[in-house]
Formats: C-alpha cells, structure tokens, sequence
C-alpha cells in the first residue's frame, strides 16, 4: 500500500507564499517520479509540476516561474514553494506519485493524496 499525505495549505493573500509537503509512505519504492496537481471548485484536475528520479523538473504555464517543486529522498518527502500566489492558484492541491520512463520523464500513476486546500484571497 502507498500513502500520499499532502499538508501546508491553507488561506493567504494574494501575492503571499506557501509550501506544501507531500509525505510518501508504504510501498514506495517504485515512486522514483512525483507530481502535483490541483483542482479547483467545477474544473477539471490540472497538472502543476513535476519531479523525475534525475531531478529534473517540469511546470505548467500558469506557474512557471513562481512555483518550484522539489524533494528530500531522505524523507520521502516532496515540496511544492508557491511564491507571488494568485486568486486563481485557489484549488484543492493533490499530489501523485509516478515513476520515470526510459528516457527520464515523468509518468503519473493512480496514487494520490487526499489533497489541501489553498486559498489565495484578492
């Protein structure tokens, strides 16, 4: 069994930060890769960034340049640094947890966290 517990978000005012924790226990061990995503109230799931066992990373559009992903192999554990956060960045944050492919992308898997809610008021 794998378990994704995601944690650290919360309300905060626009242009504020927050970092969010996604911790990994059970059979994790073919979690070389890891993601997260974010759903906001009506819209469908969306890909926000992504982490390969190579520690390369990946971001969606809407992000990039604000937000940075990263992990600490040692805890099993991954981050999610939110900077000069935005009304729309409002969303339940989920993260996955997938695998590297041959050539060093990340590939998600059916493993996902509960989820934490983030708020970003205007």
């Amino acid at each position: 069994q794998v378990q994704l517990v995601e944690s650290g978000g919360g309300l905060v005012q626009a242009g504020g930060s927050l970092r969010l924790s996604c911790a990994a226990s059970g059979s994790i061990f073919s979690l070389s890769a890891m993601g997260w995503y974010r759903q906001a109230p009506g819209k469908q799931r969306e890909f926000v960034a992504s982490i390969t066992s190579g520690g390369s990373t990946n971001y969606a559009d809407s992000v990039k340049g604000r937000f940075t992903i990263s992990r600490d192999n040692a805890k099993d554990t991954v981050y999610l640094q939110m900077n000069s956060l935005k009304p729309e960045d409002t969303a339940v944050y989920y993260c996955n947890g997938g695998h590297s492919s041959y050539s060093g992308s990340y590939v998600p898997l059916h493993y996902w966290g509960q989820g934490t809610q983030v708020t970003v008021s205007s």
